[in-house]
Formats: structure tokens, sequence, C-alpha cells
């Protein structure tokens, strides 16, 4: 089997084949290559942009997920349900309803942070879709009562940031994104700023806990996307010479008068930002966690990507010694706004194959008694069954899953629809439930009622993100009822079956046809 045939054509980098589906699977070229042909495959595609089809296109427009039919995923298990008994409530048919299932739960080590859902929103950096985005995202987050996180680079990227002496001392951008979460903050929740190389070095964690009043800060060694930096486009040559001056790798080099010269004559319209990548020690990362604890950070998260297990190991180690309040582990597969497109598909360890080895090895610590931090795991999900499956295949350790894409789709879809019914252009799906925000968006009314005044400053996409998340509250609450689990605490690994013996022999779950095999005998018996 050919889990990327095909890949040399995506709708990521706006490529196609001549050839249609006559791919050859290797190389996912056209079975025939034709001369004459103008290229509108990567390969073709590439000799003529180059480097350019790296990465997913328009940039700052869409996010992107790997393309990529891993061996094993979550769709390779199912849910399973029960007839008798129930935890968590009392087993009465009158009171074990599924509107009385808990979702809430609280995370930190010391200092708890209530959680209305058992969802963080991950980090969102300064990619344009993001910052385009944020405020109906914030702003859903904060009266859903869930997590969010800034992701890196947003103050290196604000055209009026101002540094002295090396660091950060005021960056609208920065301010204005933690504002769009507090200024509907429910009690619920939090907000977290995550930091890179150069946001470190910029001192971005510090003058968000000091300036802005933010108490929780993510230290970021990597996603599941890519393996190497932050990157974004620059669509203009004073953005690029301003952020090659902040000390970001910018290419081509627009210092360079030939560069110049090209971009003046149209030969390209955009310059590529990156990031440097971190370098682990144990040493480092325990002082940093230090030095972010002594500017007044309440909580610490620790956000690692989908490298090899020995990394792997090492965020569980270094989480655990630490007494990390959140622990972050993002699977290959799940989403970005701009990395590099095969990569996105071909590197680092799937989601389920992460979330296998992370139980294992949060196993070994606690057979230890060694402190086992709240921990979160990413990469691609977006809708309830996934949820279920990722809290019960990482039981008892998994707190909370962690969406990105799902999320802010649910947030621009919520921002397109609102535009359009207020300026009179109901779309036709939504037109027969009325023409007004209250008729189309089904909780709007609901939500006018919860805020009262502060509805009418709402950014409509935050209905829609608020909306979303009430879907998977419900689709949620309806599994765990089914396998009469009425609190979140009582989610097992056992809730869950593999359909397939490599299911089973990846994760540790029961193939579905050993499930119960010794009670269904004693019963028979």
């Amino acid at each position: 089997m050919s889990f990327s045939k095909g890949i040399n054509q995506t709708l990521a980098t706006l490529t196609k084949a001549r050839a249609g589906d006559d791919i050859a699977p290797y190389s996912g070229m056209c079975v025939t290559c034709l001369d004459g042909c103008a290229g509108l495959c990567e390969v073709g595609k590439s000799a003529v942009r180059g480097k350019e089809v790296l990465y997913p296109a328009p940039f700052g427009k869409t996010t992107s997920a790997s393309e990529k039919d891993y061996p094993v995923d979550y769709s390779h298990f199912n849910i399973m349900g029960t007839a008798v008994g129930a935890h968590g409530i009392e087993a009465d048919p009158e009171t074990a309803i599924f509107p009385a299932v808990n979702l809430g739960r609280e995370i930190g080590a010391d200092t708890k942070i209530k959680v209305r859902l058992p969802i963080v929103i991950g980090a969102m950096g300064s990619t344009n879709v993001a910052a385009d985005n944020w405020d109906h995202l914030a702003a859903g987050a904060a009266i859903s009562g869930v997590p969010i996180v800034i992701g890196e680079n947003v103050c290196g990227m604000d055209p009026d940031v101002e540094i002295k002496n090396g660091r950060v001392v005021n960056s609208p951008a920065l301010a204005a994104r933690v504002k769009a979460f507090k200024d509907f903050y429910q009690g619920e929740g939090t907000i977290a700023v995550q930091a890179n190389v150069e946001d470190t070095k910029l001192g971005v964690q510090e003058y968000a806990l000091e300036k802005l009043g933010v108490e929780a800060v993510e230290l970021k060694w990597g996603q599941g996307a890519k393996d190497i930096g932050g990157e974004v486009k620059l669509n203009t040559l004073e953005r690029a010479l301003q952020l090659k001056s902040r000390g970001y790798i910018v290419l081509p080099d627009p210092t360079d008068a030939n560069v110049q010269a090209a971009y003046k004559a149209g030969a390209f319209t955009e310059f590529e930002r990156h990031s440097r990548i971190g370098m682990v020690t144990e040493e480092s990362f325990h002082a940093r966690v230090q030095e972010v604890r002594k500017a007044g950070a309440k909580q610490v998260f620790l956000k690692t990507g989908a490298y090899r297990p020995a990394d792997l190991a090492r965020a569980v180690k270094f989480a655990s010694d630490a007494k990390i309040d959140l622990l972050t582990v993002d699977g290959a597969g799940g989403g970005t706004g701009m990395s590099p497109w095969r990569m996105m598909n071909e590197w680092g360890l799937p989601t389920v194959y992460i979330q296998a080895l992370l139980v294992k090895y949060l196993d070994k610590l606690a057979k230890k008694g060694r402190y086992i931090p709240n921990v979160a795991i990413a990469g691609g999900f977006s809708l309830e069954d996934q949820v279920f499956k990722g809290l019960s295949l990482g039981a008892p350790y998994i707190s909370l899953v962690e969406m990105a894409r799902a999320p802010l789709a649910s947030a621009m879809v919520g921002k397109t629809v609102g535009q359009m019914v207020k300026s009179g252009k109901v779309p036709n799906e939504y037109k027969k439930y009325g023409e007004e925000v209250e008729q189309v968006f089904i909780l709007a009314s609901e939500l006018k009622t919860k805020l009262g005044s502060d509805f009418e400053r709402l950014p409509v996409g935050a209905i829609g993100v608020y909306t979303y998340f009430e879907r998977i509250a419900q689709g949620l609450r309806q599994f765990m009822t089914g396998a009469r689990k009425f609190s979140l605490e009582y989610i097992t690994r056992d809730d869950i079956a593999a359909l397939t013996r490599e299911a089973a022999d990846i994760t540790g779950i029961t193939y579905i046809m050993d499930l119960d095999a010794e009670e269904a005998e004693k019963i028979l018996e």
C-alpha cells in the first residue's frame, strides 16, 4: 500500500497532474511524462517557481493538514458501550441521562485552572490566517471556557513593537491578542503565551507576564507539522528588511541589491521569514522554567512536537522533574499555516503512534511514584468521537485534547456567515432559518442572554466557535453516556477497542475480538 500516492499533486500547493489518477505510486509523477506539458504538478511547477512550491498556498488564507493515509489512526478504534451500571452518577435511568455528564475539570500543578470542556486551542502565531481571525477565536475560547495559546513570533512580527536593549517593552499586537480573550473571560480557561528562540531572546514572556497580566506561558520545543522553526511569507521589501534587522532569517536576502532588483522587477512577490531551531538541554530547560516562574508565571506549559521517541522521553522526564502544569504532545499530521508541504506529510511520529509511546513512558514514571503533569494530545482532532478516543487511549494521563484547525475553521465560518447576514446576503443554506444573526446561529440567543450587553461587541466568529464547541460537548456526552462514564475521570483505556491486530499491537488497546473474553466466559458458564 502506498500511503502518499499522488502527493506530487495537491490542492495544498495548487498543483495537479496532467494524467489525473494515473500516477506512479513511488514517485507520484504521471505514469507518462509528456514533452510539451506546461508542468502543473509539483515537479513541473518547481522547475519554474522553485522553492515557492515547498509551501501550502495561498499563504495567509488557508490552513493545511497532512494528506498521508497513516497505517493506524483513530478510525481504527471503536468506542465501547455497555448496558450495565454507571460511573459517576446513580445507576438510575431517571438520573443517568447524557445532559448530566460532567465535562469540566481542573489542570495545573499548584495553581489550578478550571476548564469547562476537555479541550485546549493550540498555539497560532504570526501567520496571517491566525492574525486575521484571532479576535473571533480568542473570544470564542473565552466564552467557551477553554484555554488558548498565543503562538510564536507575534511580537517579532509586530510592525509597531518597541524594543529597547534587545527586549520587548511594548507590543500592540500581543496586547491586542491578550485583550481579545480577557474582554470575554468568564472564569474558566486561560490564555498562555508561547515562546520560541527569538521570542525568548526578546523577553516576550516576561513582557506578557509583567505588563499584560498573563499568568500562563508555554515553552516550545516544536510542533507536529515540522521539525524546523516557524515561517511566514512577507509581501513587501520593507517588511523583509525590517524583520531581517530584527535578527530573523529572511530569504532571499533583502539587503542584496540583486535581490531587491529582482523583487522590483516582479520576478517574485514574497520573501520567506524563518525562525531558528531550539537546542534543548536539561540544564537550559530547567533554568528557563525557573526564569518564567520568577517573572510571575503561575502556570508553565511545555509543547513538544513529533520528534523521535528519545525526545518524547526527554519531554516527559523534564516535565515531571520541573512540575510542568501542562505537557502538550503534538503528533504528525495535524495542521499548519505554513510548513514545508512534504515535511507535513512525511516527517515525524503520527498521533496514534506518539500517544502510544507517551502512555508507555508516563506509565514508567508513574510506577516510580514520580510527578505526572496534566497532558494534552494534539494532531488532527476535530470532532467528538476523536476527542473521546484521544482521552481513552491516553487514560488516565490525558486531561485535554488540543485542537487548532477545527476551532479556527469554526471562527472563520462564523465570521464569514455573520458578515453575510449583516450585509443582507444570507447564504441559501441558512436562509431557511431566518435573516438575523439570532435566527441563523442556533445558539446566538443563548449567548445574548448569557452575555447581556457584551453580546453586541462579541466578534461574530466567536459565536461560531462557541456553537461548534457546544456540538462537540453534546456529542461527547452522548458517547460517554453510552460507555456509562458520567465524568471525565472515569474514562479508561478499555472504553475503546482496536479493530485490527496492528492497532492493538501498537497501542496495547485490546483487539475487539478479545475484549471481555474472560467475563463473557464466566457469564456463559
